[in-house]
């Protein structure tokens, strides 16, 4: 969320930081100049509190009440018609990929769809350092036996998939991503589309 007034507060210079005491102390040793601009600063921070509507209207530059990005709006039926037989095109749309999550959550099987998003957010890391953290937590949530949200591959893909983490890199996941996003296309997605939530959609 976005709270204006926490800007409202915050002066242009760094000096009304301080503790209240320190400012008092000594106060009238200070040059005059120094004094002047510190009721100069009082007196536009209290101009600037006692009008928090203009402030409002200076600091957000957007409508008090913006309108969501097309792309994340609920697609035509005549869209939505299309994922029947295209899990790439319903995986592409932020509201498709959503609905697809919420209905592989209620059969309790939404492991394959987080471990195909963690592999899509892995792909976007730059940094060497960051990119082995997430592989590991990748690993360790969906890879290894016994994991929280073990994902099912063969041992084949899982031995390329260990190998692959020794050194880390864009493609570490590619073989057990495009393994997982198989079988989804070919057992979840024809579920999902006989589906109550993806019916509404399509009315």
């Amino acid at each position: 969320s976005f709270f204006p007034h926490s800007f409202c507060l915050a002066p242009r210079t760094g000096h009304l930081h301080q503790p209240t005491g320190k400012m008092c102390k000594g106060l009238a040793a200070l040059p005059h100049t120094c004094l002047e601009r510190a009721k100069e600063i009082k007196s536009k921070l209290g101009t600037l509190l006692q009008k928090p509507d203009s402030a409002i209207d200076l600091i957000i530059p957007y409508p008090e009440k913006p309108e969501k990005p097309a792309k994340t709006q609920k697609p035509s039926p005549e869209e939505a018609w299309q994922w029947r037989n295209c899990l790439e095109k319903l995986l592409q749309n932020p509201y498709g990929l959503n609905s697809f999550r919420t209905f592989l959550q209620s059969e309790f099987s939404e492991e394959n769809i987080e471990f195909w998003i963690a592999c899509e957010d892995y792909k976007k890391i730059k940094l060497p350092a960051k990119m082995a953290e997430k592989a590991k937590k990748i690993y360790e949530e969906f890879i290894q036996s016994e994991a929280p949200k073990e994902v099912n591959i063969d041992h084949f893909t899982k031995s390329v998939t260990m190998k692959n983490l020794v050194e880390p890199s864009t493609s570490t996941f590619d073989l057990a991503q495009k393994r997982i996003f198989t079988l989804m296309e070919k057992d979840s997605l024809p579920r999902y589309v006989r589906s109550d939530i993806y019916q509404e959609l399509i009315k």
